[in-house]
């Protein structure tokens, strides 16, 4: 099978953008290694879209967990036939996904 497609919903661009603003006030140094690591883990559903474990009852909806430091990030994302669609990532200390 093909490598399929990655694509962020408008809400995860969002969350991209809140998670590495958060970080960059301190150190954009550290905020640019914790954007790399998400990217390098959701690059790997590319390939391997059943890698994360399910959410709920739809086998297409999954979550990944992404280490990054002491706690790290979590990704929920749909698989489909060519994309990886990232709905929402959030730090794995924030409640829920927003």
């Amino acid at each position: 099978m093909k490598p399929r497609r990655l694509r962020f919903t408008r809400e995860a661009s969002g969350d991209l953008l809140r998670l590495f603003q958060f970080l960059a006030d301190a150190d954009p140094r550290l905020a640019t290694r914790a954007l790399a690591s998400i990217r390098t883990a959701l690059g790997a559903c590319t390939s391997l879209g059943f890698i994360g474990r399910k959410v709920g009852a739809d086998p297409y909806l999954r979550e990944i967990v992404i280490p990054f430091g002491k706690a790290g990030y979590v990704a929920l994302y749909r698989v489909s036939d060519d994309y990886i669609s990232v709905l929402a990532v959030r730090h794995q200390r924030e409640d829920d996904y927003q």
